[in-house]
């Protein structure tokens, strides 16, 4: 593993909401970072499609993760802003985020991720998420 895949598995091994949500980490490399998590019974919308309050958790990490794996030692970033287009329901077996650095300024980081959802072997979009990270003293 790199640094920065050691790094980032070793955050994301903290966050209790991936737990929660049965969330593992796929890939990380610097400025970019894949999660994935099961469409699980318990996170359904009352017309049975995975709620975006989940799907807006796992993109938000996937950014936030890409941000982070371009921040020096003893930093870390929080999201200062958001915004998710929700494109589609998300059902099938599972949601993958992907996480992307647009651009890492010294005082903003600008992030986008894409969120898919895994259905009989195929993937199909669910949401892309634009926002914004802040560097901040670990």
């Amino acid at each position: 593993m790199s640094k920065v895949q050691d790094r980032i598995a070793a955050s994301f091994a903290r966050q209790s909401l991936m737990t929660t949500l049965q969330a593992e980490l796929l890939e990380a490399a610097e400025g970019r970072v894949v999660i994935a998590a099961p469409i699980r019974p318990g996170f359904l919308q009352q017309q049975g499609a995975g709620h975006a309050g989940v799907t807006f958790a796992l993109g938000d990490t996937a950014a936030g993760y890409a941000a982070l794996s371009r921040m020096p030692e003893g930093r870390e970033v929080l999201t200062v802003e958001m915004k998710i287009n929700l494109l589609s329901p998300a059902t099938g077996r599972r949601l993958i985020a992907t996480g992307e650095v647009l651009r890492a300024g010294r005082r903003l980081v600008v992030v986008r991720a894409g969120v898919v959802a895994e259905r009989d072997g195929a993937t199909g979009p669910v949401a892309e998420l634009l926002g914004t990270m802040i560097p901040v003293d670990a």
